[in-house]
């Protein structure tokens, strides 16, 4: 094992190195440490021309839930970006930095990453995954991404569209619906869908398989891939979406949910009291 680290596992094995998120009783939420940890775990395996592949892995039952935003915007726990995202500014810099271009970096890194997700895999643990060049599914794994329903946009890089098809996402976002392991795959969202107890061989059994093709033609390769979304305007398509999001933190909406989840404690119970003042919906 290589790296001292507080909430991930790094481990380097041959040719393949596995990063594993390591707050199992959080669901593997996203705080600010694991972020900055599995960043420095990319550098850790950048640097290491042994390692040819890279499978991002969760421990536990789940991948992960998500963002743990209860230190950024509950007040609980120290978090170094707290007193920036007093701003607009300081909250645009914050998720530019954090979520937006540290994703970006897993999409672009130049080594080929695999997704071992099982169980919930959840808004930005979906965005996550997502940055991987492959996805290996448990056959419990579900995928949903119920933002809209919380008053936001999305996250921060809305990867739907290019995951599951324009029209899907639609449905799969104005509903805040999951998607099963099976549908998650007929979407083509993932690329292999194996039994729970077979996840960690059978990820590890694919990454050694494009462990023998040789560095310099995988980078070239995934490059070219890269390139050919690039050329096809994700890139900007994903950008553009991330202003959005950001213009619709500040709206009254956003803005008035928050201060009712700081009042209340929670976001589940400021829902049901929004929904309940909405004519219910007819059979």
């Amino acid at each position: 094992m290589a790296g001292d680290f507080e909430t991930i596992l790094y481990e380097p094995d041959g040719a393949v190195a596995t990063v594993t998120m390591n707050r199992p009783d959080m669901a593997n939420a996203q705080d600010s440490r694991l972020i900055d940890e599995l960043d420095a775990a990319l550098d850790l395996a950048d640097a290491d021309d042994a390692i040819r592949v890279v499978i991002l892995a969760g421990a536990g039952k789940h991948f992960s839930s998500g963002h743990d935003l209860k230190a950024i915007v509950g007040g609980e726990g120290a978090d170094p970006w707290v007193a920036l995202r007093e701003t607009p500014e300081g909250k645009f810099q914050h998720e530019k930095t954090m979520y937006f271009d540290r994703c970006m970096r897993i999409h672009d890194f130049r080594k080929p990453t695999i997704a071992a997700v099982q169980g919930s895999c959840v808004a930005a643990g979906l965005m996550l995954a997502a940055m991987c060049d492959l996805i290996v599914a448990a056959d419990d794994a579900v995928f949903s991404n119920p933002v809209l329903r919380l008053t936001g946009a999305g996250v921060e890089l809305l990867v739907e569209p290019w995951e599951i098809g324009i029209r899907k996402a639609k449905e799969f976002l104005f509903t805040g619906d999951t998607i099963d392991a099976q549908e998650a795959w007929r979407l083509g969202l993932v690329n292999r869908v194996v039994p729970r107890a077979e996840l960690t061989r059978r990820t590890r059994e694919l990454a050694d398989r494009i462990a023998l093709v040789p560095p310099v033609t995988a980078q070239v390769v995934k490059d070219t891939l890269n390139h050919t979304g690039t050329l096809m305007g994700k890139r900007d398509a994903l950008k553009y979406h991330f202003m959005a999001h950001h213009w619709v933190h500040n709206t009254a909406t956003a803005l008035d949910a928050l201060a009712a989840r700081k009042a209340k404690g929670s976001m589940k119970e400021v829902i049901a009291e929004r929904d309940a003042g909405r004519p219910r919906p007819q059979p």
